[in-house]
């Protein structure tokens, strides 16, 4: 916890109160300032566990949109559970979830929302979960426009941009151009061309979303709002493998940046 108000209230006391006795005042007053202060911030990170179940629902989801559940979107989904150091119970849960999310009549909606609700203001906590779904996405190769839908949706209401996903992906060797059609909806997904696998590795104008003309003060502006919400020392108590999976994008960012930077010959 931060001792900020209690040091500048205990100086403000020692100055304008009479010395020790206004010192002992302000800082008592500091004091109760910065417990609130760090009440609000804890109340502000999510519970880690809270997403698991809602999580693995949507991964069941995803995998069955296009009529079938490949051994690869099973692997990834026990690749994850491991990964995630999950507990017999907590494992079962999301079993049964995964299972739940592969029924004809689950509605992906409900499950998104609280996924949303999970994350809530926190954008360094809405990519790790993007990335874990997009992992299932992508599990075959190009994914049809079902799977896409999902995730668009998904991302829509994380309120993260088509460019930021477009990152995202690019991240993980895939290009995609979203087009122009609509969000959020359970249909085709809007226009977009398909996803391909980008055989030079991820395009770093894609990773940081900006335009190959872009100049030197739009380039260092997005790569540094960018790098400030995939840190992972802003993510708090998640786990291991979601820290991972930032400190990986983190890096691709970095990586992006510093090819940029060596092409457009800036510092």
């Amino acid at each position: 916890m931060s001792y900020t108000y209690t040091l500048w209230f205990a100086l403000v006391g020692l100055f304008f109160g009479h010395g020790l006795p206004g010192a002992i005042v302000g800082a008592l007053i500091g004091f109760v300032l910065d417990n609130m202060r760090y009440s609000q911030r804890r109340s502000a990170v999510p519970e880690a566990g809270g997403f698991i179940r809602p999580l693995f629902a949507l991964l069941g989801a995803v995998a069955k949109s296009d009529g079938r559940v490949s051994e690869a979107e099973i692997a990834i989904a026990e690749r994850l559970m491991t990964r995630m150091g999950l507990e017999p119970a907590q494992r079962q849960e999301a079993i049964a979830s995964f299972n739940r999310g592969k029924t004809a009549e689950f509605d992906v909606s409900p499950t998104i929302g609280e996924l949303r609700d999970w994350v809530g203001l926190r954008r360094d906590h809405a990519f790790p979960v993007l990335d874990v779904v997009i992992e299932t996405v992508l599990a075959e190769g190009n994914p049809p426009p079902e799977k896409m839908a999902i995730l668009r949706q998904l991302a829509f209401a994380m309120r993260v941009s088509d460019m930021e996903l477009m990152a995202l992906m690019a991240m993980k060797g895939y290009a995609w151009n979203a087009g122009s059609g609509p969000r959020g909806g359970a249909g085709n997904g809007g226009g977009y061309v398909p996803p391909h696998r980008s055989t030079g590795g991820p395009d770093p104008y894609a990773v940081l979303g900006v335009q190959r003309d872009a100049d030197e003060r739009t380039i260092k502006r997005a790569y540094r709002k960018l790098i400030s919400e995939h840190h992972p020392d802003r993510l708090g108590d998640l786990p291991e493998d979601m820290r991972k999976r930032a400190e990986a994008r983190a890096s691709e960012i970095n990586a992006a940046y510093e090819r940029i930077k060596a092409e457009k010959g800036f510092k």
